[in-house]
Formats: structure tokens, C-alpha cells, sequence
């Protein structure tokens, strides 16, 4: 996931992990969660410092770095483990997200179909898709400014 480099690069963002959140399958695997039978999405769960970055900071490296206007689609992959959507942990990120999201809209021609629902259980994707960008040599360093290249 390209975001996950995107986003360990900001100060203030102390780790990030992809994995799969919102389906009905407790531990799923890739390869379950790629028949789109688990109903889990694809995502990144950031831990961060609010004192440095702020959640705002973060949604906007969301909505700049994906197409928030196609349904279960990013780029070639196509599913509904590849759908928009962002997971809150609290009344306060759900208020944030709608917010951000109707600042975002007037930059996108189309429609944002980013679903924005409660956070469920995360679960960390396999050990091979952790900082796979990072293991193909690019840098995760914060401040980073190299172009991040994404492969698949």
C-alpha cells in the first residue's frame, strides 16, 4: 500500500501497519480477503502523536494520495477489499472525516464514495506486505520527498 510509506514519512507518525479492517472474518489472509468473501478493506492504521501531526493532517494525505471517487477500485486493483472508506475510533475522527470530506469534494469532478463507518477490529496483514516499499529500496524516512513508486 503506497499510503503507508506516504504517511510513516510525516513527523509525528509513529508507526503505521497495513492490514484488514471491516469484514466478517475474524484473522483473515490475503488471499481470503482477495476472493472478496471476508468483506474486509485493505488498510493502514497509523499510530501518531496528535501533539505533532494532527488527524486533519492525516485525512488530507488521505484524499491526496488515492481517488476517493471509484468504488472498490485504486488504480489496477479492482475489489471491494480495494473500496475508500475510513475507520473512526471516536465521535470526534467521524466529525473530522465528514468534515474533511466536504472540503475535499470541490476538488474531484465526480463523487468521493469514501464510506466513513466505526473502526472494527484491525488485523495486521502477513509479514511480507509490512514496509514492502521499504524492503523494494525506497525510503520511509521522515521528511522524505522522494516520489514514492507503486508496484502491482
Amino acid at each position: 500500500m503506497c499510503i503507508r510509506d506516504r504517511y510513516q514519512r510525516l513527523p509525528g507518525v509513529l508507526d503505521s501497519q497495513v492490514g484488514y479492517i471491516g469484514g466478517s472474518k475474524a484473522d483473515p489472509t490475503y488471499q481470503e480477503v482477495c476472493t472478496g468473501r471476508t468483506n474486509h478493506a485493505e488498510a493502514v492504521q497509523v499510530t501518531y502523536d496528535p501533539k505533532v501531526v494532527t488527524y486533519k493532517e492525516l485525512l488530507d494525505v488521505f484524499w491526496g494520495k488515492h481517488d476517493p471517487t471509484t468504488k472498490d477500485r485504486q488504480g489496477n486493483d479492482v475489489g471491494t477489499q480495494y473500496r475508500s472508506a475510513i475507520f473512526y475510533h471516536s465521535e470526534e475522527q467521524k466529525r473530522e472525516a465528514e468534515e474533511s470530506l466536504k472540503a475535499w469534494q470541490p476538488k474531484f469532478s465526480s463523487p468521493i464514495v469514501t464510506e466513513i463507518i466505526p473502526a472494527s477490529t484491525f488485523y495486521s496483514a502477513e509479514e511480507y506486505h509490512q514496509r514492502y516499499l521499504e524492503k523494494k529500496g525506497q525510503s520511509a524516512a521522515k521528511g522524505c520527498k522522494d516520489k514514492i513508486r507503486c508496484y502491482g
